[in-house]
């Protein structure tokens, strides 16, 4: 299977493209009916930088680790208070992908480094194209709102996508 790209991008992408998605309500990833309440914390917190990707895109572990570590969060301080790492921390682990979902990937701290994400957004894929992870209307694969028109919204249905030309 050939990759579009090496999914290797910064912490602030990575941050900004959480953000964007963290002003949601709910989540659902294309395929899964499961919706998701987001909480506050999550949104404020985690949303301020990049889209707040939905908890079932990563294993509990990753999230774990991810929030062990956000004092060099993809190159960033992302520290947080000991309650709302708390918080957001369970709030992570309690809707994460379990062990036999399709998304579970215990070690990946990168959505765009999982099995599930590299399939579904390979070369040729539906019309992807290598070229479009680097264009200016998409720059990364932390860049949801790109090509899902509703992201913002948590819906990554097949019928949002619309692919920047």
């Amino acid at each position: 299977m050939k990759t579009l790209i090496d999914f290797s991008f910064s912490k602030a992408a990575v941050l900004g493209a959480a953000l964007a998605l963290a002003t949601v309500s709910g989540v659902a990833v294309a395929g899964d009916s499961k919706q998701f309440n987001i909480t506050a914390t999550y949104k404020e917190e985690c949303g301020s930088c990049h889209v707040a990707y939905p908890p079932q895109l990563l294993s509990r572990e990753s999230w774990r680790v991810l929030m062990a570590g956000l004092d060099d969060h993809f190159g960033s301080d992302a520290s947080l208070d000991a309650v709302k790492t708390r918080e957001v921390t369970a709030y992570l682990e309690s809707n994460a992908a379990g062990r036999a979902d399709k998304f579970a990937a215990p070690g990946n701290l990168r959505v765009s480094q999982t099995p599930w994400f590299r399939k579904e957004h390979r070369d040729g894929h539906d019309g992807l194209t290598l070229a479009m992870w680097t264009s200016p209307a998409v720059k990364s694969p932390a860049n949801c709102g790109a090509c899902h028109t509703q992201a913002e919204r948590g819906d990554y249905s097949e019928n949002g996508i619309r692919l920047p030309r």
